[in-house]
């Protein structure tokens, strides 16, 4: 139910999506809806909440001793979270605040942007990334690249998961000029 909720507000915008549509899509009332979910915002809160429990988790998960391993580490886990959760990610990305939850939604996405540039910063500290770029615009740069996996990527396309945060980790942490 929640994946085709997903789906409807994906493709028609969550703002622009009424709980009779919503119904509808799943093949229920608007009565058998508000059965399951208390409001259209309960929805929303449960399906970006999935993405952001997965990306705060990441950081929770990273154990490496190494910042520059730590961000390797981060950067390897949000693009899983991301193939893994690819509509609720996408949803996640298009919020822009003009509810409660998507308020609280945007704030809990700052915290990982700000504990992500936290461990940028130490990498840069530790001398394993360069400290000659901004460390807040450098995490704005990665996970734009990131993000933009929700453009593109299609699962069962030719990379899979690994392979794909592999490609991103090279080109976020090595480049791609030859050296």
């Amino acid at each position: 139910m929640l994946h085709a909720a997903v789906a409807l507000f994906n493709e028609q915008g969550y703002d622009a999506t009424s709980v009779a549509a919503l119904a509808a899509r799943l093949g229920l009332s608007k009565a058998a809806l508000y059965h399951h979910f208390s409001s259209k915002e309960e929805v929303l809160e449960v399906a970006v909440g999935a993405a952001l429990d997965g990306l705060e988790g990441v950081l929770a998960d990273a154990t490496e001793t190494s910042a520059g391993d730590r961000l390797a580490e981060v950067l390897r886990g949000a693009v899983g979270v991301l193939v893994a959760q690819l509509p609720a990610v996408t949803l996640l990305l298009r919020v822009r605040g003009n509810s409660e939850v998507e308020r609280r939604a945007l704030e809990r996405r700052r915290a990982f942007d700000q504990a992500v540039t936290e461990i940028v910063r130490a990498a840069q500290a530790d001398g394993a990334v360069r400290a000659d770029v901004d460390a807040s615009v450098a995490t704005r740069l990665l996970f734009g690249m990131v993000n933009s996996l929700v453009e593109w990527y299609r699962p069962g396309g030719p990379e899979d998961a690994e392979a794909l945060a592999r490609d991103v980790l090279t080109v976020a942490l090595d480049g791609l000029r030859t050296r």
